[in-house]
């Protein structure tokens, strides 16, 4: 039977170890046996460039999972959408559009990070249109590696902070931004990661069943992931 798996928000980074040895054993225990991985953003907590030689263990395992033949296919989170071509290139992966319509085993669904869909979050919408211009990426890559660390530390810190002030609301998705996804690309399943709230919503669109599924964040004993079959969708854990 056909099977493909979605995973987001794993935040990986060095200060948590046990979520990057979780990983390694999902790749090789849970993921061999899918044909398809769907990592829809936020894989790691910062990604500074492709020229980062920090992450070559990650990429390499993901490399075998694509040699043993499990398609591996990515989306851009908010914290890793500078990830590129030579990283895509490195895993054998496939790098997605930001909305994209696909055919799960289970049928279409569209895949999102979901940080789009947080319109309230005014705030952060602002700071993403400037963190996503071409010319603020070029200049931020142009730096040497040690600045752009130091960069990325400090916002990350800066957006720890702010993220703590802000309404559980606001923090949410925004239902008329849901309902325009939904119309944009005339899907009845909406699959997404971001707002770490991990729950199945079933409701009605325009008179027919729809219904959003959303990840949960990886955490260093648990990884929360879907299956698709031509089942259905099932939420399952990966335990450590």
């Amino acid at each position: 039977m056909r099977t493909a798996l979605l995973i987001s928000d794993l935040h990986l980074s060095r200060e948590r170890p046990a979520t990057l040895a979780l990983l390694r054993r999902f790749l090789r225990d849970e993921a061999t046996r899918a044909e398809q991985l769907y990592i829809l953003g936020d894989l790691f907590d910062a990604w500074i460039g492709d020229d980062d030689p920090e992450w070559n263990d990650v990429i390499g395992w993901l490399a075998a999972l694509s040699r043993a033949g499990t398609q591996v296919l990515f989306q851009h989170g908010n914290r890793d959408f500078l990830l590129g071509q030579r990283f895509v290139e490195a895993t054998g992966g496939q790098l997605l559009a930001e909305e994209a319509l696909v055919d799960l085993p289970s049928g279409p669904a569209l895949l999102m990070h979901g940080d789009t869909l947080c319109r309230d979050d005014t705030q952060y919408q602002q700071a993403r249109k400037l963190l996503r211009n071409s010319d603020f990426i070029s200049e931020f890559l142009s730096k040497p590696l040690s600045e752009r660390r130091i960069i990325a530390e400090d916002y990350r810190k800066r957006s720890g902070e702010a993220t703590s002030l802000l309404a559980d609301d606001i923090m949410d998705v925004n239902a008329d931004a849901v309902a325009d996804a939904f119309h944009r690309h005339h899907a009845t399943t909406l699959i997404h990661g971001h707002t770490h709230r991990a729950a199945q919503h079933a409701f009605e669109l325009d008179g027919k069943p729809a219904v959003r599924w959303v990840l949960p964040e990886w955490r260093e004993e648990r990884a929360g992931y879907l299956r698709s079959t031509a089942t259905g969708i099932q939420s399952h854990d990966f335990l450590s």
